[in-house]
């Protein structure tokens, strides 16, 4: 595949997450994809496996998170895209709100997402997840 199928692929995988479409979300990976979502102390922190663990992901992510992101540069080398964005949300157990500025690191194989790799503000996160009771 070209680069620039490659990015296609990766923006059209960031609209269905914008629809909330997963089932277009699990056509676009790998039977035995892995998303690492880095951080301790926030709902979708982990390593999510297969088509199983993206259908998790988004489960927790619909029950625990609202937010609206927004990608906003694409470069790619090879089977790899870097995505930049900007997410906004609240954490809906803490209603606390958090702003995150990202990067996924994602490989495109085939026309399908192997592996993503999210770098994100896990300290944001993990603060707007925290109980304000909860030692800081």
């Amino acid at each position: 595949m070209s680069i620039e199928n490659n990015i296609q692929t990766v923006k059209d995988f960031f609209a269905a997450i914008g629809r909330g479409d997963g089932e277009a979300l699990l056509a676009m990976v790998t039977e035995d994809i892995e998303w690492v979502i880095p951080g301790e102390g926030w709902p979708l922190a982990g390593t999510h496996r297969g088509h199983e663990g993206v259908t998790d992901l988004l489960e927790t992510a619909s029950k625990s998170v609202e937010t609206s992101t927004g990608a906003r540069e694409f470069v790619a080398q090879g089977d790899r895209v870097l995505v930049v964005g900007l997410a906004k949300g609240k954490i809906k157990a803490t209603n606390k709100t958090f702003r995150d500025d990202w990067v996924f690191a994602i490989t495109v194989r085939n026309g399908r997402l192997t592996n993503i790799r999210e770098y994100v503000d896990t300290q944001a996160l993990a603060r707007a997840a925290r109980a304000s009771n909860a030692p800081a």
